[in-house]
């Protein structure tokens, strides 16, 4: 599983987790940041990529959408899997 290869340089990486953490989210960016602590992207089809910095990503999807177009229970799993793991960025 993964690859060794290097696609994107390491400032790429924090420009893209900063972009993803910051806005990848819609409105709801501030609140996922605040409960979840990890950069995510997320769909309008009710899909969401999270990636805590050197250590994995992981993608969930639920059609169901709060008011800023985000997974309702896409979130609340990516909540819980913070949490359990103890990872966040701040």
């Amino acid at each position: 599983m993964g690859s060794k290869n290097q696609i994107i340089t390491p400032r790429q990486a924090r420009q893209i987790n900063a972009l993803m953490l910051t806005c990848g989210m819609y409105d709801g960016a501030g609140e996922f940041a605040f409960r979840i602590g990890i950069p995510g992207k997320s769909g309008v089809g009710g899909g969401i990529i999270a990636v805590v910095p050197d250590a994995f990503t992981v993608a969930v999807w639920s059609p169901e959408l709060d008011k800023s177009g985000n997974s309702l229970a896409g979130c609340a799993g990516l909540e819980l899997l913070a949490n359990k793991v103890g990872r966040s960025i701040f």
